[in-house]
């Protein structure tokens, strides 16, 4: 009987073992998902603030061209 009820406790440890564990990589996963989205909306705003500032630049650039074309054609 003594053996009995100390590999029903062992079992009983083990499955609840499995059951926590499972629970665990379960929220790892939907922590891994949350942490890749977030990541993809920083690179997605950092995309957006590059490209206006590089649109800004290229709009510079191209009237301070214009303008010196302007000049040597005077």
């Amino acid at each position: 009987m003594k053996r009995f009820l100390t590999c029903g406790a062992a079992s009983l440890a083990l499955l609840l073992g499995v059951a926590f564990a499972q629970d665990s990589a379960k929220q790892d996963i939907k922590d891994a998902g949350h942490e890749t989205k977030q990541a993809a909306k920083d690179t997605g705003h950092a995309t957006k603030k590059t490209a206006k500032k590089a649109g800004h630049q290229v709009k510079k650039g191209t009237h301070k061209a214009a303008h010196k074309v302007e000049e040597k054609t005077q």
